[in-house]
Formats: C-alpha cells, sequence, structure tokens
C-alpha cells in the first residue's frame, strides 16, 4: 500500500538521519558564522544531501545491476549496516564520531562545510544512501511510489532546515538529558528497522 511505503520510508529515513541530533554538530561547525552564513550553511548542505539521495533512488537499482549485486544481498548488507548506525546511536558513540568528523572538516575546509561533514557524511552518508536504495528497490518500477519516495526525501531534508533554524531555541529546550534520551529511542527504532530489512533479504532469497 502507498500509504504503509509513504509511513516505512518517513520514518526510516527520518530516523537515520536525524535532524534533532544534528543540531548539536551544525551548532558547531557554524558557531563563527554570522546568522546570514549559518542560514545559508543551513540551505545549502540539505540541498546537497536531498541530490545525492534523489540520486540514490535513481540510479541505486542501475548501479547494483551493472555491479552484479543483487537487491536482496543488498538488503541484508544494507541492514546490517542499518544496525550497526543504530548501535552507535545507542550506546552514545555516535554523536561523538561525528563531532570529531565535523571538527576536523572546519580545521580544514573552512568554506566547504554545507558539503562536509553536513551533506556528507553526516545527513546522506552510508546509512541514508543505503535506505534510499532499499526504499526504492521496494517501488519495484512503479514511479507512484518512486514519486512518493522523493516527495518523503524533500520533506526530511525540509524537515533539517526547519531544524538548522532553530537549532539554539532546540538545544535550550531539550537540554542534554533530552537529546540523549531521543537519541537512544531513535537507535532502538531504527535497530528494529534494520532487522527487518535483514528478514526481508533472507526471505527474498529463499524463496
Amino acid at each position: 500500500m502507498p500509504t504503509e511505503f509513504i509511513v516505512s520510508a518517513l520514518v526510516t529515513l527520518l530516523v537515520i538521519v536525524d535532524p534533532v541530533g544534528l543540531v548539536p554538530i551544525f551548532l558547531g561547525v557554524t558557531e563563527r558564522l554570522p546568522p546570514p552564513a549559518r542560514r545559508q550553511v543551513a540551505i545549502r548542505s540539505t540541498l546537497i544531501a536531498f541530490f545525492i539521495l534523489c540520486g540514490a533512488a535513481f540510479a541505486g537499482d542501475w548501479l547494483l545491476k551493472h555491479l552484479g549485486i543483487g537487491l536482496p544481498a543488498f538488503r541484508i548488507a544494507g541492514g546490517l549496516l542499518l544496525f550497526s548506525i543504530a548501535s552507535e546511536m545507542v550506546f552514545g558513540v555516535r554523536i561523538i564520531r561525528q563531532a570529531h568528523e565535523a571538527e576536523a572538516a572546519v580545521e580544514e575546509q573552512v568554506r566547504n562545510i554545507a558539503a562536509f561533514p553536513l551533506a556528507i557524511p553526516l545527513m546522506a552518508g552510508p546509512g541514508a544512501i543505503t535506505a534510499t536504495i532499499l526504499l526504492a528497490g521496494r517501488t519495484y518500477g512503479d514511479w507512484m511510489l518512486l514519486a512518493s519516495l522523493i516527495a518523503v526525501i524533500a520533506l526530511v531534508m525540509a524537515s533539517c532546515i526547519v531544524a538548522f533554524m532553530l537549532s539554539k531555541r532546540l538545544r535550550r529546550l531539550l537540554g542534554v538529558t533530552g537529546n540523549v534520551v531521543l537519541e537512544r529511542l531513535l537507535g532502538v527504532i531504527l535497530a528494529a528497522l534494520a532487522v527487518q530489512f535483514v528478514v526481508d533479504g533472507v526471505r527474498a532469497i529463499w524463496s
């Protein structure tokens, strides 16, 4: 059903991209920028991530076929990758790793922080790209479902812009405890979705 697909895609990408969880990173890499420049970074990074994920949705399956990789195998590998990301979220490793990546990127290339590390690898990282390819594979060539997936990607990116624009307010509202609890909860949800991807891949191979 289109509604079930849209809900599944929205939950999956929201959990993986984690707009609220990116707020501390965004604040860190744009701390010395004036408000107009901070807004430009927010918009540019989300646009870059949007086009990367759209490219994965349209060309990901084609690339897999040319590499000789079956979709069931990619579902299993993708599910395992998503599960590793989920475990990092649950145990609090992901925030630390992302913070180090962000700090290193700012030191090396201040002018391109919108592309790296915000768009890549934090927003359109391996997990988001993998999930997008897997979700596109579930459309089975149905352009209506594929258009729905693109709309979901746009909605997730729009939520990132909103989170970045309201970053200082969100940080004060959630506090340290709220951010930690949200990160753990999203990690558990992502782990369940990752297991489902693996189960679907095993069923496809078995059948």
